[in-house]
């Protein structure tokens, strides 16, 4: 199995964990290490990682599998619904770099996203994880969902339930390797045929990986969704991170 993305470039140096809490999903901590190898005592550069469980998540030191998801989704989208502002539903608040990329492109409309873990959404608001989130967490158009993810796509669909014009999924290595057990369903047929109903006609749903899958193009297809594709991005060693792409037909 090839490693995680928060694996991916890490600098020498000990990390210092700056927040650990549990949570309804286990421990969640925020750790900083230095970036260039130093004692990092001043936090300037630092690099910022997100631990679940002893498992690492995510760091900040390599956005650009996280703007790929939202880029690529956008570009999917018919030209006629890039230009009316669509929705953007971001599963994951993660290090933000997701947010921040949608919040910086005035193409796009409402932005939600959900995050299961309030640490996480506090050291956005009022903690290191604000130098890259403070500016999109004040924008008018987003807004901030404290729930899990797979509850949410689940429960979304009664008869004033939102509906968006792409879904951005990063909660996750991937589909075959979830953070959490309760995350599996989300990546099956039934859960991928919950995020379709969760899209308006047209509409993308992108998912992020560390690693290609074998297995899920099928499940997308199975699942309604009529054209399927993958976006890789290269890393420094072992397999490419992948974007999965898929569109939503009426």
């Amino acid at each position: 199995m090839s490693e995680p993305k928060t694996t991916r470039g890490r600098a020498p140096g000990a990390p210092v964990t700056l927040d650990r809490r549990e949570g309804p999903y286990g421990e969640v901590a925020l750790r900083r290490r230095p970036a260039g190898g130093g004692d990092g005592a001043d936090g300037a550069g630092d690099v910022l990682e997100i631990i679940a469980n002893g498992m690492f998540l995510m760091d900040t030191s390599d956005g650009r599998s996280e703007r790929l998801l939202v880029d690529a989704a956008l570009r999917t989208l018919p030209e006629e619904r890039r230009g009316a502002r669509p929705s953007v539903l971001i599963g994951g608040l993660g290090v933000g770099f997701s947010l921040a990329h949608a919040a910086a492109d005035p193409r796009w409309g409402r932005i939600a996203v959900v995050e299961r873990e309030q640490a996480i959404i506090d050291w956005h608001r009022a903690g290191p994880l604000a130098r890259i989130s403070a500016a999109a967490l004040a924008d008018p158009r987003t807004v901030i969902l404290h729930t899990d993810l797979v509850a949410y796509v689940r429960g979304a669909f009664g008869a004033h339930a939102d509906r968006y014009d792409a879904l951005c999924l990063d909660i996750d290595n991937g589909p075959d390797w979830t953070v959490t057990e309760s995350n599996d369903s989300l990546y099956t047929e039934e859960g991928l045929a919950a995020c379709g109903r969760l899209l308006n006609p047209s509409g993308v749903l992108a998912v992020w990986s560390a690693q290609p899958s074998a297995t899920f193009a099928d499940a997308l297809r199975n699942a309604g969704f009529t054209w399927v594709a993958d976006e890789e991005v290269g890393v420094a060693r072992g397999v490419p991170d992948v974007v999965h792409l898929a569109v939503r037909t009426a």
